[in-house]
C-alpha cells in the first residue's frame, strides 16, 4: 500500500493550523486548480468529529467524486479523514500538529489503495503517488501563506 508522509512548518499556532486544515473553504481555495468543490455533507466552514463531505473534482481530465468522514478528532493535535465512497479502495489521511519554536509542524500521512489490482499498483508507482504528493504540497503551501503573520 502506498504511503505518503509530508512535513510542513507553518508560522501559526497548532489550533489555527488544525482549524484551517478542517476548513472546507480553505480546502476549496487551495485546490482551485482542480476545481474541487464540496457538493454534499459539510459544504462550508470547519468540519468536526464524524462530519462528512463529498467532493467533486477533475483530475487527469476525469471527473471524480469522493466522500470522506472525519473518523478521529483530537483538537488541536490530530485528525483523520477517511474515504467512505469514491475512487480508492482505501483512503486514510492523518493530519498531526505539533507546536515547535516559531509555529507548528504539520505532518500529513496518507495511506491509499487504488482499485484495479496489479494495474492500479503500477499506476500508483508511475503516476499517482507523485501526483497526490504534489496536491498535498500545493494545499500545504496555501495553508502556510494563508496563516503567515501579516506585517
Amino acid at each position: 500500500m502506498p504511503t505518503i508522509v509530508l512535513t510542513t512548518e507553518i508560522p501559526a499556532s497548532a489550533q489555527a493550523c488544525f482549524d484551517a486544515s478542517l476548513s472546507v473553504d480553505a480546502h476549496t481555495a487551495s485546490m482551485r486548480r482542480s476545481g474541487e468543490r464540496a457538493v454534499a455533507g459539510v459544504t462550508s466552514g470547519v468540519m468536526g468529529p464524524g462530519d462528512t463531505v463529498t467532493w467533486r473534482a477533475r483530475h487527469f481530465g476525469v471527473p471524480f467524486r469522493m466522500t470522506s468522514r472525519i473518523s478521529a478528532h483530537d483538537t488541536p493535535h490530530r485528525f483523520v479523514d477517511e474515504q467512505v465512497a469514491g475512487p480508492f479502495r482505501r483512503w486514510w489521511h492523518e493530519h498531526r500538529f505539533e507546536e515547535v519554536p516559531g509555529g507548528t509542524r504539520m505532518t500529513d500521512t496518507v495511506e491509499y489503495t487504488s482499485p484495479a489490482g496489479v494495474l492500479g499498483r503500477l499506476v500508483d508507482r508511475v503516476v499517482l503517488t507523485g501526483y497526490l504528493t504534489r496536491l498535498l504540497r500545493t494545499r500545504n503551501r496555501w495553508l502556510t501563506e494563508a496563516l503567515a503573520p501579516r506585517d
